[in-house]
């Protein structure tokens, strides 16, 4: 580390597991003495702290919700440095994007695994900022079901165009907030009939090439 830096990790959990957090000092910097190294849970220090050459490391259980949240170690001695670790649970969106039609009715699904969010939130993308969905104000539009605890749908009624792009399930937890991303694309009405609109024309035009022989050869015929 250097002088007056930090520096930020979130560490994203699917079950319970053990955990190993880590601050390492930098070969360049181990010949500083006397360090004081401290390791805090928010306000509260952690007092069991596993020592080995220039690195500090504590050993984490975690069962539920009460175990997640903000770690952070403080390295001071000569120079000041510090670590913060966001512990957060996975949340599960879909990977490929929802493709799906104009005038359609798409759902999008996000599941928590391990851990019971106390609420979620969706939001859809307008350039760079995320806008959260009310969907008692927009009910003609949108409906959010939270199927069980961990789980939650957003359907997304009579598709256009513009409901086309990114949108984000946020899950709250006691220390702290989730997402997970899912695409949507809306596809025109003529795009799964352009191979038989195809296939009509090609008919069409041999048809109209046989009858124009057709013709020409009846009128070779009477001339005859």
């Amino acid at each position: 580390g250097v002088s007056g830096t930090s520096v930020e990790k979130n560490i994203t959990l699917d079950r319970a597991t053990r955990i190993e957090l880590s601050c390492r000092l930098d070969n360049k910097y181990s010949h500083l003495k006397s360090l004081q190294v401290t390791w805090k849970r928010g306000n509260e220090t952690i007092r069991h702290i596993n020592k080995t050459e220039n690195s500090w490391s504590i050993q984490l259980r975690i069962l539920d919700n009460s175990n997640l949240g903000g770690y952070s170690c403080t390295l001071k001695g000569e120079e000041e440095t510090s670590a913060m670790f966001h512990l957060q649970p996975k949340i599960e969106g879909k990977e490929k994007p929802i493709v799906s039609y104009e005038g359609d009715t798409a759902v999008m699904i996000c599941k928590s695994f391990g851990y019971t969010p106390t609420a979620w939130t969706w939001y859809m993308t307008n350039g760079s900022e995320q806008i959260a969905i009310n969907d008692s104000l927009l009910a003609d539009k949108y409906v959010i079901n939270r199927l069980t605890a961990n789980v939650t749908h957003l359907k997304i009624l009579k598709l256009t165009k513009e409901d086309d792009g990114v949108y984000w399930c946020e899950a709250a937890f006691e220390l702290g907030k989730s997402k997970g991303k899912l695409k949507l694309r809306v596809l025109s009405l003529m795009v799964p009939l352009k191979p038989f609109l195809a296939i009509v024309a090609e008919v069409v035009i041999l048809v109209t090439i046989v009858f124009l022989y057709e013709m020409y050869s009846k009128k070779k015929e009477k001339s005859a």
